[in-house]
Order: C-alpha cells, then sequence, then structure tokens
C-alpha cells in the first residue's frame, strides 16, 4: 500500500478567511488559498486546480503504461484536465481531459482505443464520481 499525504489548514470564515496547502512531498509547501482564489481570479491555488493536475498527471502516466504494454512509446503526451465546479450546487461536477500525443508508428484507431481504456483505468478516473471525458488528438 503506498500512502501520500497533503495538509490543509484554513482559518477565519469561508468567504474571508485563508488557507494553506502543503504535501507530503514538499513540492507544496504552505500553498496560499482562499475564496478568491476558488471563485475569483486570486494568487495561490485551490482544491479543484490540485484535482485538475492529480488527473491529468495521473491519466499522462496510465496511458504511457498502456502505449508500453501495446509496444509504442509517445514522443509526447500533453494532458490538460479541466475540472467543473458547480458553485451553486457546491459540486465538482465533471472533469474533462484534453489530451495532444505524439506517438509514432500508431494508428489513430489504435490511439483512440488505448486513449479510451487509460481514461476508464487512470487511478483518479475511478475515484472521481463525476462525468469525466476526453478529446484525445493524435498529431504529428
Amino acid at each position: 500500500m503506498i500512502n501520500r499525504k497533503a495538509t490543509a489548514v484554513w482559518k477565519g470564515t469561508g468567504k474571508e478567511g485563508t488557507g494553506t496547502i502543503s504535501t507530503q512531498s514538499t513540492v507544496l509547501e504552505n500553498t496560499q488559498y482562499s475564496f478568491n482564489t476558488r471563485f475569483a481570479e486570486g494568487k495561490g491555488t485551490n482544491p479543484e486546480e490540485l484535482v485538475a493536475a492529480a488527473h491529468a498527471g495521473c491519466f499522462a502516466m496510465k496511458l504511457s503504461f498502456e502505449l508500453n504494454a501495446a509496444g509504442f512509446t509517445a514522443d509526447e503526451l500533453n494532458a490538460t484536465a479541466t475540472v467543473s465546479l458547480d458553485p451553486a450546487k457546491g459540486q465538482v461536477t465533471k472533469s474533462h481531459i484534453d489530451l495532444k500525443a505524439q506517438i509514432p508508428g500508431i494508428s489513430q484507431e489504435q490511439f483512440a482505443e488505448i486513449a479510451a481504456k487509460a481514461e476508464k483505468e487512470c487511478p483518479i478516473s475511478q475515484l472521481l464520481n463525476a462525468e469525466i471525458s476526453l478529446n484525445a488528438e493524435l498529431v504529428s
């Protein structure tokens, strides 16, 4: 079992308060987040952005493993995840991945099949209880 940790510290009210997020690896260390970073354009991060980063990173790595298992090695996988938060419902409703991939020797059909498998089997995709979608583009 592999366990990873992150800690959030929040002080004050939901709207006027501030918080920090730190990760076990210290790649984030007392990184600021607030109402403005979540619902406007303030300086810092927010939970949805962090989920998007986790989803994009997990998916790209899973796709790399799946491509390798099929005999391919990507020159580059550029995955951007967009997590949608509905403020009225207070729910994350969707995570959408846009993928641009450079993979020598793969057909469009093979690429589409492997990308769909990676989308479905990515551990973060499985964790999220939201609509997961993918737009995968093979580029040269």
